[in-house]
């Protein structure tokens, strides 16, 4: 080992060698450049600085613009449109057309459904004799009272001038009024002439999701920065079913009013989530997405009611399709090789293996399932092997709000951040199950978490989460 006063000494020598030496080469580079410029031909020259540069512009414009969720609200419902159970069924037994055995149907269906007493209906459902008071002109006024106040809450939240709005989505499945429910938003808030504005209907409680994708299509083709509104609810009022046929009936006890506004942009500016991904499934179409099975009585004695086996195994193969096409995006790369590995056995096999759900708790902090009711909840917490604490959002929102179609997402996410759940860089699933059978999802990066809990769960979030028991005795 050389002293240390060896080694500085060998230090200084070489930076000497290399200053000494410096004029040499760079001589020596410029005659080397001076060379090869002269030898270069200017279409040589153009090549060389002109291909890299189109490529790259090629490439910048067309590759997806990043899509951002500005903000979203969800609409607060009144407490004067709470419908507890006794009042819900005090004005079923009411109407002549329906008999005391579907009444008793609804009620054990209400039992078990996983609503709380706190869920509302929209005013034309507090009347006795609600077929009297669901006009058009009730439908009108009930989507005006849920959209509006949802976009208020929006626009005050993000302190987007109405006229920077360039595109509006609506999607309300059961309710397609003349003029339209997007001339309504376009003549309430004065939005410009020239908004892209576009109505979904009939697409069911996964409307929502679709409206998002077709949002962050339509911004891809649009001016940087630009806004893309988004509303999505189902109007109660005119759809009260009437009748003894008892898959019809579900309905009535499940679907109880609400809505929500997101507003997407392609400027991160103000940006509160980033959308990563969104996948759309399309599985076994089916006449009735709610169909059901009543058990007059079971072996040992008991009365139950059952979902369809055929619609929840519809609803799996749905939830599987979507599953492969999410996987490979989301997924890290040991996870895919295990999906890989099965998908690709299967194939080779020629064979039914069971298949191999990946574990979508290495790809997401955050699960938000569609509120379509209790049994729609477990099956997924099953099928994805989640906890319960993954599935709380879920649970809660459908004992609060019960199942609002296609906003129950919105609910979720409120909910997650009400109890400050949310951190920075947190990643998020909603799965939305509609008619059809439809499974579509979409994933959301948390760009900046919310500040406070101001927004449809602000006055019951300490209430939360709650005890659901199997079935519910009053």
């Amino acid at each position: 080992m050389r002293p240390p006063t060896q080694g500085k000494g060998l230090i200084k020598a070489v930076y000497q060698r290399v200053v000494d030496s410096s004029p040499a080469i760079v001589v020596t580079a410029v005659a080397v450049s001076r060379s090869w410029l002269h030898d270069l031909r200017p279409m040589h020259l153009f090549l060389w600085c002109f291909l890299p540069a189109a490529a790259a512009i090629v490439y910048l414009k067309l590759r997806p613009r990043a899509v951002y969720l500005v903000d979203y609200a969800g609409f607060r419902t009144p407490h004067t449109c709470r419908i507890p159970f006794a009042s819900f069924l005090e004005h079923a037994k009411q109407h002549p057309a329906l008999n005391e055995r579907s009444v008793r149907f609804m009620t054990r269906l209400l039992e078990r459904s996983g609503l709380g007493e706190d869920t509302c209906l929209p005013p034309a459902h507090h009347y006795v004799g609600t077929h009297e008071y669901c006009t058009l002109d009730a439908a009108r006024a009930e989507f005006e009272l849920v959209a509006f106040s949802a976009i208020d809450d929006l626009l005050a939240k993000t302190g987007v001038a109405p006229d920077a709005i360039g595109i509006l989505i609506v999607n309300c499945s059961l309710f397609c009024p003349v003029p339209s429910m997007v001339d309504m938003i376009v003549n309430r808030y004065k939005l410009r002439g020239d908004v892209r504005s576009m109505q979904l209907s009939g697409m069911g409680c996964s409307a929502g999701l679709i409206a998002v994708g077709l949002a962050r299509n339509l911004l891809q083709v649009s001016p940087h920065g630009a806004h893309a509104l988004v509303v999505s609810t189902e109007t109660i009022t005119p759809n009260y079913y009437l009748g003894t046929e008892r898959a019809m009936l579900l309905p009535n006890c499940l679907f109880r009013i609400g809505g929500a506004a997101a507003l997407l942009s392609t400027s991160p500016a103000k940006a509160r989530f980033r959308l990563k991904h969104v996948v759309r499934t399309l599985t076994g179409a089916q006449d009735n997405s709610y169909r059901c099975v009543y058990q007059e009585e079971d072996a040992e004695g008991h009365r139950g009611i059952n979902l369809n086996k055929d619609l929840m195994s519809i609803a799996g193969d749905s939830l599987r399709a979507n599953i492969t096409a999410i996987a490979p995006l989301v997924l890290p790369a040991r996870e895919q090789l295990m999906f890989a590995f099965y998908f690709v056995a299967g194939k080779v096999l020629s064979r039914r293996l069971k298949p191999y759900i990946p574990d979508f708790r290495t790809a997401f902090e955050h699960f938000c399932i569609h509120a379509g009711g209790r049994a729609v909840i477990d099956e997924l917490q099953k099928s994805l092997n989640l906890s319960d604490e993954q599935v709380e959002a879920s649970r809660m929102t459908l004992h609060r709000f019960g199942n609002t179609s296609s906003s129950s997402l919105w609910y979720e996410l409120a909910y997650m951040e009400a109890k400050g759940r949310m951190r920075k860089g947190d990643r998020v699933w909603m799965i939305g199950f509609g008619s059809g059978f439809k499974c579509n999802s979409a994933a959301w990066e948390c760009i900046e978490p919310a500040r406070n809990a101001d927004g449809p769960w602000a006055t019951s979030i300490h209430k939360y989460p709650v005890d659901i028991p199997d079935v519910l005795k009053h």
